[in-house]
């Protein structure tokens, strides 16, 4: 999959009542050390394409909503910087959370917020981050149909078309056609699967009815908090609470007060599942390329894919300063240190300057393990 192009994105017509919610937040551990809690990957610019996954985000997003559109959930410490990154965001707009508590949370916040300024019929769309996309007209066409979808009172959700049958994603499962005119192409939901097996992931592709769940979901704000209210009523009352003091002088006490008590949950089991299972989901097909940069051995797949920025490579920082021998296909992260690789396919190297890692795409999900071993060693300097 490639990635995101820098330049102008197609001319598109803003939808009508649209907002959008980006949860930033996670640390990335399978990239580190490249990601870091205090500079996770949404941060940071994966792709060669001048643009951070988070700005690249909010160029997608800001056509379908128009400005002031746009809400972005981040933890406390990363505020600042999202601000930085983002000066066409309001500072307003950026809702920084005290404590990681999960998807549902951060989403039902943002939903809370958006009901109390804009009414309960506004619909929400929430988008990662740190995902890349390409093909901006199929995504504009994906969201537009989910707008319609939700505002037949649906929670909607965009199911990537499955290359492979991957392990590492979920998959949701489509079923009869949604029948609704403007969303043409959607279908209700059947139910969702956590990361399955290999044969298990290889039926689902065979039956052409599954897509890979990439966590996009698309709701009116009021209904979303309704369906919240009726499986977790003390979350839905707690993220509602705090929005009726967001933009007032009460806001730092009520979150302090309210925030650390919320169930940790994500969104895709206090909401999606459960609606699912009642007929309430649907899904509408998304053609467009989408990749989460899951670990090294994706981001090695996704700058090995040409792009209109640059040529296919496998570097990410200064080519000039990369020697391969016996190792073409090495992924290399340097900031300028000369790197050298030597006989070792798969390697990939990634070079900070206060640690090396050296792995290889094969063991790509095990990175987390030195995170974990690093933590316990007590070198916090280190995550």
């Amino acid at each position: 999959m490639s990635a995101d192009r820098p330049g102008p994105l197609p001319a598109v017509t803003p939808i009508a009542g649209f907002h959008a919610v980006v949860p930033a937040g996670g640390a990335g551990t399978r990239l580190w050390p490249l990601s870091r809690a205090g500079r996770p990957k949404f941060l940071l610019d994966l792709t060669g394409s001048g643009r951070t996954l988070l700005q690249a985000t909010i160029d997608r997003l800001l056509p379908l909503t128009g400005p002031g559109g746009v809400l972005v959930v981040t933890g406390s410490v990363h505020a600042d910087a999202v601000r930085a990154q983002l000066p066409e965001v309001g500072a307003d707009d950026v809702l920084p959370e005290p404590s990681p508590r999960d998807s549902m949370a951060a989403i039902g916040l943002a939903a809370a917020v958006l009901e109390r300024r804009h009414g309960g019929e506004a619909v929400l769309g929430s988008f990662a981050a740190d995902h890349v996309i390409t093909g901006p007209e199929e995504f504009a066409r994906a969201v537009r149909e989910g707008v319609a979808a939700a505002r037949a009172g649906y929670v909607a959700t965009i199911g990537i078309e499955a290359t492979e049958p991957s392990t590492a994603f979920g998959y949701v499962h489509a079923g009869e056609p949604l029948g609704v005119a403007q969303a043409p192409s959607a279908r209700h939901v059947v139910g969702f699967t956590e990361k399955p097996d290999a044969a298990t992931a290889t039926q689902y592709l065979a039956t052409g009815e599954y897509r890979w769940n990439a966590g996009m979901f698309i709701v009116q704000a009021g209904v979303l908090l309704d369906h919240l209210a009726a499986q977790i009523p003390a979350l839905a009352a707690g993220v509602r609470r705090i929005a009726a003091a967001w933009d007032t002088p009460a806001r730092d006490d009520e979150v302090a007060a309210t925030w650390p008590g919320l169930t940790k949950i994500a969104i895709d089991h206090a909401i999606a599942e459960p609606v699912a299972e009642a007929g309430g989901v649907a899904v509408v097909p998304g053609g467009f390329g989408w990749d989460d940069i899951g670990d090294f051995a994706s981001l090695a797949a996704l700058l090995a894919s040409p792009s209109g920025a640059r040529p296919a490579t496998r570097t990410l920082g200064d080519e000039q300063a990369v020697l391969r021998i016996g190792a073409d296909d090495a992924l290399v992260v340097t900031a300028g240190r000369a790197v050298s690789v030597v006989g070792i396919p798969g390697a990939v190297v990634v070079d900070t300057p206060d640690a090396v890692l050296v792995t290889t795409r094969a063991h790509a999900q095990a990175v987390k393990a030195a995170v974990d071993a690093w933590r316990a060693a007590g070198r916090a300097d280190l995550l």
